[in-house]
C-alpha cells in the first residue's frame, strides 16, 4: 500500500468521503468548458441515478451511465454511492438518510444506489431532478452471486464470518442466501422479501427498468433504451443515436464489474440442488413469474 493510501486509511470515513467529494467537484468543474457550447435543457441538467437490487449489475450500470460523460457534461466517475444497508454492520439506513443523500447531489452528477422504494424516496426520485434507472436480475442468479460475494470477495462484510466459519459448504451458504437469517441481530430476510423493498420502482414510468440479462443477450437494443431514456429528458444531445450507443457499449469493462464474473446468465442451474429449487419456489416462486423469468412453477 502506498504512503498516500495509508494516510487516507487513517482518516475517519466521513472525512474521507468529504475530501473525495471536494476533489470530485473540482475535477468536474474543470471538465465543463469542454461542453460550453451545449445549452442546459428545460428544468436544468438532471442527475443520472442508477438504482440496483444488490448483485444485479450495479457496476455494469455505473459504467454505462458514466459513458454519457463522453458526449455530455456529466461526471465521469462516482465519488460516493449509497447502500440501504451498511456493509460493515448490516445496519439499515433510514428514509431521512436516503433523502439526505439524494439532496446532496447536484445537476450532472452520475450516481449509484441500492435505494429502497420508500414512498418519500420514490417521490423525490420521480421528479425532473433525476433520470432514474432500475436494474435487476434473475433472483436465482442473485443468491448464487451473493454467496460468492460474501464468502470470497468481501471479508469485511458483516455476514462474512458466519458464511465462512459457521457454514461449511456452498450448499449451506446458498440455502441461507435464499431463506435469509430471520433470527439474526441485523435484518436479513429471504430473497422475496428483500426484493419487495424495491418492487415499487417497477411501477413508476419515470424509472427505466432494466434486466441485467438483456445487457448480455440483447445489448445494443438495451443500450438504445438507456440512451432514449436520457434523450427524452435532454433532447438537445448533439450526437447521433448509433454513435452514442457505440460509446456506451465501449464504456463497459467486465473486469471492473464483479457481477460480470462469468459474463453468463442462468448460472444458478449449476448450483441449485433439487432442495434449493424446492425452498426457492416456496419463498419466491411468485416473484420469478412477476419479473418474467418463469411462466409458472414448473422449472
Amino acid at each position: 500500500m502506498s504512503t498516500i493510501k495509508k494516510l487516507k486509511a487513517l482518516l475517519p470515513p466521513k472525512l474521507r468521503d468529504q475530501l473525495r467529494i471536494y476533489a470530485y467537484r473540482a475535477e468536474t468543474a474543470a471538465r465543463r468548458p469542454r461542453f460550453s457550447e451545449m445549452t442546459a435543457p428545460e428544468n436544468d441538467w438532471p442527475i443520472l441515478l442508477g438504482i440496483s437490487f444488490p448483485k444485479s449489475g450495479t457496476h455494469l450500470l455505473n459504467q454505462i451511465l458514466l459513458g454519457f460523460s463522453e458526449f455530455a457534461p456529466f461526471a465521469h466517475h462516482i465519488p460516493v454511492s449509497f447502500a440501504a444497508y451498511d456493509g460493515d454492520t448490516g445496519r439499515k439506513r433510514s428514509v431521512d438518510e436516503a433523502i439526505a443523500y439524494l439532496d446532496s447531489l447536484r445537476p450532472l452528477d452520475v450516481t449509484a444506489a441500492h435505494l429502497l422504494a420508500w414512498p418519500p424516496v420514490v417521490e423525490r426520485v420521480c421528479s425532473s431532478k433525476f433520470v432514474p434507472f432500475f436494474i435487476y436480475r434473475d433472483p436465482r442468479d442473485v443468491v448464487v452471486s451473493h454467496v460468492f460475494y460474501i464468502a470470497e470477495m468481501l471479508p469485511d462484510h458483516h455476514h462474512h464470518k458466519y458464511y465462512a466459519e459457521e457454514l461449511h459448504s456452498f450448499e449451506e451458504r446458498l440455502t441461507v442466501s435464499i431463506l435469509g437469517l430471520p433470527e439474526a441481530d441485523v435484518e436479513f430476510p429471504n430473497i422475496a422479501e428483500r426484493f419487495s423493498f424495491y418492487t415499487d420502482w417497477l411501477d413508476r414510468p419515470e424509472v427505466l427498468p432494466l434486466h441485467f440479462e438483456d445487457f448480455i443477450h440483447n445489448r445494443r437494443v438495451t443500450l438504445g433504451k438507456v440512451f432514449d431514456h436520457v434523450a427524452k429528458r435532454i433532447p438537445n444531445l448533439s450526437i447521433e443515436r448509433e454513435k452514442a450507443i457505440d460509446i456506451l457499449e465501449e464504456s463497459i469493462n467486465p473486469k471492473n464489474s464483479p457481477t460480470f464474473r462469468s459474463g453468463k446468465t442462468g448460472e444458478w442451474k449449476k448450483y441449485f440442488t433439487d432442495e434449493h429449487k424446492r425452498i426457492f419456489k416456496d419463498v419466491a416462486g411468485d416473484l420469478l413469474i412477476k419479473l418474467g423469468y418463469e411462466e409458472d412453477g414448473d422449472w
